[in-house]
């Protein structure tokens, strides 16, 4: 049963990501915030056919410590399932990724539609110039940047090496990180294809102040909450 409904969401998830890529392509022209509300929307049928399919939900607390101007996001990456249910959880955004998602036929060109800042992990320092350049850009269009710093999605109950790239960031714009926590990878795991029902329960915390601190200060603060609250979290 497990089975035939992780398949039954993968065939509804693939046949409207094909048809609303074609939706964010002719969604160019829109002004960024516009653009990025209407993309949302293939997140929100996503999420509840999730729920529908394979019986997974979420909770949310500590949203009313989000700040009403846009801001950095420092999340934990676990699974695919934040990079689509952020967009119902959180206002207008964009987010840091890897270049060669782009590449992917449909999928990537809707992707680029939301103007991600798109980077090439292998040029180091570089692409954290590039982050902090084009994500003050990206703020400045009224849009969080959601960035995960550990690179790249981890199994649950695991943790990577938190790069600075989004501190840096937060530092160069003038605003502050909020750094979230989750459990998705125990029911939409990294590289699995079963999905296991149960509620997903995301955590923001308090808002890092960037002024006056260094980059892996702010990170090393961001992380040492993360943690400790996945470890809250964590079956």
């Amino acid at each position: 049963m497990q089975f035939l409904r992780s398949l039954l969401f993968l065939l509804g998830q693939m046949i409207t990501a094909l048809l609303y890529s074609l939706v964010a392509i002719a969604a160019f022209p829109l002004p960024p915030v516009t653009r990025s509300r209407l993309i949302s929307g293939w997140a929100h049928f996503i999420t509840w056919w999730l729920k529908i399919t394979c019986g997974i939900t979420h909770s949310v607390s500590g949203l009313e410590r989000l700040p009403t101007d846009p801001c950095v996001i420092l999340s934990k990456h676990q699974s695919a399932w934040e990079t689509i249910a952020f967009q119902v959880i959180f206002p207008p955004q964009t987010w840091v990724l890897k270049r060669e998602l782009l590449w992917i036929p449909f999928f990537g060109w809707a992707l680029a539609a939301s103007q991600p800042i798109a980077i090439d992990r292998g040029v180091g320092a570089k692409a954290l110039e590039k982050v902090a350049k084009q994500g003050v850009g990206r703020i400045r269009d009224g849009r969080y940047v959601i960035v995960f710093p550990e690179g790249t999605r981890v199994r649950a109950g695991d943790k990577g090496r938190y790069n600075p790239g989004g501190a840096m960031l937060a530092i160069k714009a003038g605003v502050p990180v909020v750094p979230v926590a989750h459990n998705a990878g125990e029911y939409w795991p990294r590289r699995g294809f079963l999905k296991r029902p149960g509620v997903i329960q995301v955590v923001v915390g308090p808002p890092i102040a960037a002024t006056g601190k260094r980059a892996r200060q702010i990170t090393a603060q961001a992380e040492t909450w993360i943690e400790a609250t996945m470890k809250e979290i964590t079956a």
